[in-house]
């Protein structure tokens, strides 16, 4: 079944920069060859849900597995028949802010 999840993966404990871990995390990600895209606070991932599950857990146990407190915030949206949410969502506020704007 189709799932979009915004999900945010990082370190607790490393000191005042969390981007070195959080780089590896999403290459993790971006390598599943999943559609995904990375904002500065939650990376998203739309896929079957096993699928997009599995590189969720694979890029959480890299950090837990090197003896680091790992925090994993998810938010999931499985809406059954719809696919390619990452795009239509956002289209979708999109248009109708420009048909407010005529």
């Amino acid at each position: 079944m189709n799932t979009l999840i915004a999900v945010c993966i990082a370190p607790c404990g490393t000191g005042d920069s969390y981007s070195p871990y959080v780089a590896q995390v999403v290459k993790i990600i971006r390598e599943s060859g999943l559609t995904s895209r990375t904002n500065s606070m939650f990376t998203e991932i739309e896929g079957e849900w096993d699928d997009v599950m599995a590189v969720v857990k694979k890029a959480t146990f890299y950090l837990a597995e090197q003896g680091l407190r790992t925090e994993v915030v998810l938010k999931a949206d499985i809406r059954p028949g719809h696919t390619h949410m990452m795009e239509h969502k956002p289209q979708a506020v999109e248009r109708i802010l420009s048909e407010e704007q005529l």
